[in-house]
């Protein structure tokens, strides 16, 4: 038995089964981790029933204050007695629990908040009218209700026919009205960030000019007339668009509806105000996909708006992504030439043993402090020559020494540029010295060798070096809240301005986006879906950057797959 035991322990199988037990944990934390985060997220955008009901819970002075509740039934939970008590809610405090729901009421302009709890015990008369109406507004968050008018320049809207009819007509006219004030809102859009925008850019432009000749001492009757002339015209430009958005406010404020909320409350909202509406207890599955996808589609292109806990986070998948790209531009030529002088051309002795001890130790260094150094470095010394060199005339205001996209990039291009080195080395130690012989015997310089020799067969390595350090800098946020990213950005860092990508502007980020509206928001009940949804697009975001780099490695390992590297 025991020699049985110790031919076992020798074998290694108890190890064996121990990775292989560590190895299916790990997955299946990472699988529940993925579910959780798709089922909390993505139910978010679900269009679900809405509930009317009566609330009357007990008072201190044994009274019964009945209130009217609508809205939609987010979760329930078990709490006990004792803590219901101290809430000042008289119960019987021999039932040991209680449960409570949380309803999402919106109306916040009316009630001034979006949640409510409520005990299931004095929840009454629960039903689902077929009429309510949910709508997302461009502020004071969701509201739901009844459609009681809708208003023209402030005259009611008259329909023929039964109670029915005149409920139906209401609603299509309804939809038809919200649609022409959704159209109105995209050409106010169109101006308003396109077109003003453009011409604003401009006269920035002509103003730094003129700033810059008034600096060289280069500024003379023709240069000042001709600037006029361009401003002039820029002027003329800017207040025909103004006249269009005083005459598109008038058409998109033309319209109102009057609705009857809970507890018999009479509210009128402006169609520009509305986002979306529907009736979701009139809603089949069908129609209910078709909103789910309309607001994820949201999700995923619109801005956000209310504090960041509605609308969408495009500006942070753009800023994400746009940051993973340049931080890859510059860190994959920086880690590969070191990687190559290391291994390549230095000596091999006591500095080069030290190099790599620095190397990596620089790989565990906390982000923080990268950040830090680039705040430090990049913006308050690089940044500040730039501006001085470069751009006198915008100063004091500072172009590239304040934190921007160009920073963050490099930031974390110094974060990685560790991991890229000691990748890029692993692969070009793995290349047989006969291979570099070979080249070198057939005639090629040493140059000619690394370059089409050695690097193409290393390529494989490199990538994942690449990889890694794109896993590691996508998820950052600690150094980037110091060197370029915000809470809200008004415009993106891409746009039709020469030089079209400008790198010292300010952006988003979702890792950024996930602890703004987690931590930071005023409203965590409203934001807490969006966390878990933000962080299932910071992860597919990551997934997709790592899948499309593996894809490429694997290319490369295909083309040089006669030697394994």
């Amino acid at each position: 038995m025991n020699s049985e035991l110790t031919t076992w322990m020798r074998r290694g199988t108890p190890w064996i089964w121990l990775n292989a037990g560590a190895v299916a944990i790990c997955m299946v934390m990472v699988v529940g981790l993925l579910m959780l985060l798709t089922v909390r997220g993505m139910s978010y955008f679900w269009p679900r029933d809405v509930l009317q009901a009566n609330y009357a819970p007990p008072t201190s002075t044994g009274e019964l204050l009945t209130t009217q509740v609508i809205g939609e039934f987010v979760e329930s939970e078990m709490v006990v007695a004792a803590q219901i008590v101290s809430s000042g809610i008289p119960v019987d405090e021999t039932q040991d629990l209680y449960e409570r729901q949380l309803l999402k009421l919106g109306n916040r302009d009316l009630t001034g908040a979006d949640f409510t709890w409520a005990l299931s015990d004095f929840v009454k008369d629960v039903k689902y009218p077929a009429e309510v109406v949910a709508m997302e507004r461009r502020e004071w968050g969701n509201f739901y209700g009844f459609l009681q008018d809708i208003q023209e320049s402030g005259e009611s809207i008259a329909f023929a026919g039964d109670a029915a009819d005149i409920e139906a007509k209401r609603w299509i006219d309804f939809n038809q009205r919200l649609q022409r004030a959704l159209d109105i809102r995209d050409d106010i859009y169109v101006i308003e960030n396109q077109e003003i925008g453009a011409i604003n850019y401009a006269m920035e432009k002509l103003r730094l000019r003129e700033r810059r000749l008034e600096l060289d001492g280069e500024e003379s009757k023709e240069t000042s007339a001709e600037i006029a002339v361009l401003r002039a015209k820029l002027d003329t430009e800017f207040a025909v668009l103004q006249n269009d958005l005083v005459v598109l406010y008038q058409a998109v404020n033309r319209d109102a509806a009057i609705f009857l909320a809970a507890n018999e409350q009479k509210i009128e909202i402006v169609f520009a105000d509305i986002v979306r509406a529907y009736k979701p207890n009139q809603m089949g599955l069908f129609s209910k996909l078709l909103t789910y996808f309309s607001k994820l589609g949201e999700f995923m292109t619109a801005e956000p708006r209310e504090a960041n806990t509605e609308g969408g986070v495009f500006p942070a998948i753009f800023g994400t992504v746009m940051m993973v790209m340049l931080m890859s531009v510059f860190v994959t030529p920086f880690g590969v030439m070191a990687a190559v002088y290391l291994r390549e051309y230095a000596r091999q002795g006591f500095v080069t043993r030290v190099i790599r001890i620095a190397v990596n130790n620089l790989a565990g260094v906390p982000s923080i402090v990268y950040g830090v150094f680039g705040l430090g470095f990049f913006i308050y010394i690089i940044g500040a020559e730039i501006d001085q060199m470069f751009y006198p005339e915008v100063l004091p205001a500072p172009t590239f020494g304040t934190p921007g996209l160009l920073w963050a990039s490099l930031t974390l291009a110094l974060l990685t540029v560790p991991v890229v080195i000691v990748a890029t080395e692993e692969g070009l130690a793995r290349i047989p010295r006969s291979v570099r012989e070979g080249s070198l015997a057939l005639g090629a310089t040493k140059f000619e060798t690394l370059w089409r020799v050695v690097l193409p067969m290393a390529s494989p390595a490199m990538m994942t070096g690449l990889i890694l350090a794109v896993a590691r800098a996508a998820g950052e946020v600690a150094p980037l809240m110091l060197v370029g990213v915000v809470k809200l950005a008004p415009t993106l860092p891409l746009d039709g301005n020469f030089p079209y990508l400008h790198l010292e502007q300010k952006f988003m980020h979702l890792g950024f986006h996930i602890y703004d509206v987690g931590f930071q928001s005023p409203n965590i009940e409203a934001a807490r879906p969006l966390v878990f949804a933000t962080a299932l697009l910071l992860v597919i975001v990551i997934a997709s950057l790592n899948l499309t780099a593996v894809a490429l490695r694997n290319h490369l390992r295909e083309k040089y797959k006669a030697l394994d590297v």
